[in-house]
């Protein structure tokens, strides 16, 4: 590998289990890629806890008594800060403000664990739950960009394990979860440099 690595950055408000295997594949030299700043509204969070034990910036932003827009103009602050070429939207807890979106757009992704554009809007085992109740025969995540909508960016990166009789929502988590730091990696490994995402990923 040649050339400066990616700058990633990372906005998480619970565990944040999906950056594991993104840390680990940093770690083992397989991605072209450094964390620059792990960022959580919630001081106690897993995902500080993570970063901190891996040597990584973790930042605490309290969001106590300030408008959406007021906290993540402090959050834009540090990712110009720290140079940011993608961010990750890691168990994230927050609505983004459109002038986030709209200053970040093309930087940004969430993964949510559904294969979008099904079963979008729903959160947690709701998710899975709905792929059962639904008769889906597969399942997966879905990495994609953020923009102003709820779940409705372009989809980047999609995948898909089958749906077992007697599954139940609970086992599908635990099936998917597992997906989102493989979803997460292939995404950093083929990142552009230059230009924007939608030209590296059409369709």
């Amino acid at each position: 590998m040649s050339g400066n690595p990616l700058r990633v950055a990372v906005l998480g408000s619970t565990r944040g289990s999906s950056l594991q295997p993104v840390i680990e594949a940093i770690e083992a030299r397989a991605l072209q890629a450094a964390i620059t700043a792990v960022i959580s509204d919630k001081r106690k969070s897993g995902i500080l806890e993570r970063a901190r034990a891996h040597g990584l910036n973790d930042c605490f932003i309290s969001a106590k008594g300030k408008e959406r827009a007021e906290f993540d103009e402090e959050v834009s602050k540090l990712l110009i800060q720290k140079k940011a070429d993608l961010i990750l939207c890691i168990g994230y807890m927050r609505f983004l403000s459109p002038q986030f979106v709209q200053t970040w757009y093309g930087k940004v992704a969430n993964v949510h664990p559904s294969l979008l554009p099904k079963h979008g809007g729903l959160m947690d085992l709701d998710v899975h739950q709905a792929v059962i109740d639904a008769g889906d025969t597969e399942t997966g995540c879905t990495v994609h960009l953020i923009d102003e909508g709820v779940d409705s960016g372009p989809i980047l990166v999609q995948k898909r394990i089958l749906v077992q009789p007697g599954d139940t929502a609970e086992s599908l988590k635990a099936k998917v979860q597992p997906l989102e730091g493989q979803a997460f990696i292939e995404l950093i490994r083929d990142w552009p440099m230059e230009g924007t995402p939608q030209e590296l990923y059409k369709g």
